[in-house]
């Protein structure tokens, strides 16, 4: 299997743990729930050795980075979406940039 689709398919994983890890921690927070907060850290641990065993695949300054942009876009939609979170120009301007960053990185 191409290292390429091996290294992407463990970087997404992580990144969908980890903001799914996020959304729990806002939800303990919001419902003062600590089986939320418990699951987060669970899903932050089990995405972060996911992480590291992305690291096999790629330099670790390319993998931060889009590790980084990709869980960045994620969360910020996943606020807008679910917790209708508002963002104002620059921070539009700043995810636009960000998804520019990606397909630089790719290239």
């Amino acid at each position: 299997m191409n290292q390429q689709i091996i290294f992407l398919g463990l970087l997404f994983l992580a990144v969908i743990l980890e903001a799914i890890a996020d959304v729990s921690f806002k939800y303990s927070y919001l419902q003062n729930k600590p089986a939320y907060l418990w699951g987060g850290i669970a899903l932050y641990t089990i995405g972060t050795i996911i992480w590291a065993m992305s690291l096999r695949y790629e330099f670790l300054s390319k993998a931060i980075s889009l590790f980084s942009v990709i869980n960045l876009i994620i969360v910020i939609l996943v606020g807008i979406i679910v917790f209708k979170e508002d963002l104002s120009l620059i921070n539009k301007v700043g995810v636009g940039v960000g998804i520019l960053s990606v397909i630089l990185m790719q290239i």
